[in-house]
């Protein structure tokens, strides 16, 4: 199959492609990453509404082979160096790296400028590219992140004021010493009205307060750059959205784009988080981030990368240097250095496979593949998030997850309902509630 017109060769390592391995870096926490055989192909979407929303939207992958976006490693597999290409300034504009099998050689393209490394090892030369990505960030030193609770798992979007105070009782019933109470997905009357509170919740106010009294950081979820259409930001602010995105549906709305260049639409950004620090909350894990580096007509003429990493610097600003921002369905690259911790895989689920068998969708058997994967990516660019502890008798293969999470170093957060833990599902996440630990 003949290369893109707009991928440039920039390589061939001759070899036999079966006993070779290709390292491909995915585009977002959701999107698949691993090593493969180099006659593989590697994991694709099952629809196109998953193409968009867990691989790279604006750059379509080959039928067959591999793309990674911003890194590709080859191990020859005959002793010959690893050698990997990555992005020139890991800053701009993340370029897509593709590698395709041929008889008796491994073709290497991209889009984008990319500057080539030799290893001793696939594990060095990936170590290696995450601390220069880090230092290149401003990246000097990734704290220690204490054990959270979720309220996702366990309450899903039904969550209430009360559930979080019911949390805190079983918590010291249990002797969990959890550090961080997020609240997640629930709260708000609409994605975008952040401060909006649904009926029946309770008050983020009382919220904050149940789990600081504690001594304990409180924690919230947003999507900061997602918009449902019919949110009163979408209708009373409709200047404040980015034009001709991709159709987007989440939540049973259509959801627009938040165009951060416009300065009424990042003075609320700002003011959104500025609020939310004022009300007692310092952990904050913003979801389907990817959102902001849409391609798409703004206020300022950017690209999408651009306006991401704008977005990202109000978020940073307005929460200020005591806060944790944790990034989910994040581009991995533009968000060097400007987030504290990091899902590195797809979201957990209480069974091990998906029914569609895309391991982009939630599932334990995706999250490991993975998690494991960029585990690597620990105590240099970030703290990793191998997503949620889930041991609740309900769960399928409890023990084979909780294994997959005691295996990283990263940040350990229990997000079951902790009233359903039997003896065995407290004893192990009493066990695995620590701080996360330095380099992997």
């Amino acid at each position: 199959m003949a290369e893109s017109a707009d991928y440039v060769p920039i390589a061939e390592i001759a070899c036999a492609p079966a006993r070779a391995r290709v390292f491909e870096q995915g585009w977002q926490s959701w999107s698949p990453t691993g090593c493969y055989p180099g006659d593989a192909t590697s994991p694709r979407p099952s629809s196109a509404q998953i193409a968009a929303s867990c691989f790279r939207f604006d750059r379509p992958l080959p039928e067959s082979g591999f793309q990674g976006e911003g890194l590709i490693v080859i191990d020859p597999g005959d002793g010959g160096p690893v050698r990997a290409w990555s992005a020139e300034e890991h800053s701009a504009e993340v370029p897509s790296i593709r590698v395709r099998a041929l008889a008796d050689r491994l073709i290497v393209s991209s889009l984008g400028a990319v500057r080539e490394t030799e290893h001793a090892s696939l594990p060095s030369a990936l170590v290696a590219w995450a601390e220069e990505v880090a230092t290149g960030a401003g990246v000097r030193e990734v704290r220690p992140l204490g054990p959270g609770w979720s309220s996702w798992y366990g309450h899903w979007n039904k969550v209430t004021e009360q559930d979080i105070a019911d949390t805190l009782v079983h918590a010291e019933r249990l002797e969990l010493p959890l550090e961080i109470v997020q609240l997640d997905d629930g709260y708000q009357t609409a994605i975008g009205d952040w401060l909006d509170i649904r009926p029946g919740f309770g008050s983020l106010e009382a919220v904050a307060k149940r789990v600081t009294d504690t001594g304990r950081r409180a924690g919230i979820w947003l999507t900061p750059f997602f918009v449902a259409a019919d949110s009163s930001v979408a209708t009373e602010h409709p200047d404040w959205l980015v034009r001709g995105t991709p159709a987007m549906r989440e939540w049973d709305s259509d959801i627009a784009v938040l165009d951060v260049t416009h300065p009424g639409a990042a003075e609320h950004l700002a003011g959104v988080f500025r609020s939310l620090v004022v009300t007692g909350f310092s952990f904050f894990k913003i979801d389907y981030i990817y959102a902001g580096a849409h391609p798409g007509g703004r206020h300022a003429d950017v690209s999408g990368h651009e306006a991401y990493r704008a977005g990202m610097r109000i978020i940073r600003d307005a929460v200020g240097p005591d806060s944790t921002v944790l990034g989910c369905g994040a581009p991995m690259l533009p968000s060097a250095g400007l987030v504290d911790a990091m899902r590195v895989s797809p979201d957990t689920a209480t069974v091990v496979h998906h029914k569609s068998g895309d391991v982009s969708q939630p599932s334990q058997h995706g999250a490991r593949l993975a998690g494991a994967a960029r585990e690597f990516m620990h105590g240099r660019m970030w703290v990793n998030d191998p997503d949620c502890l889930l041991v609740a008798p309900r769960v399928e293969d409890r023990a084979g997850w909780a294994d997959h999470v005691a295996s990283s170093g990263g940040w350990r957060c229990s997000s079951d309902r902790l009233a359903d833990l039997d003896e065995w599902g407290a004893a192990r996440t009493r066990e695995l509630l620590t701080p996360s630990t330095g380099l992997a």
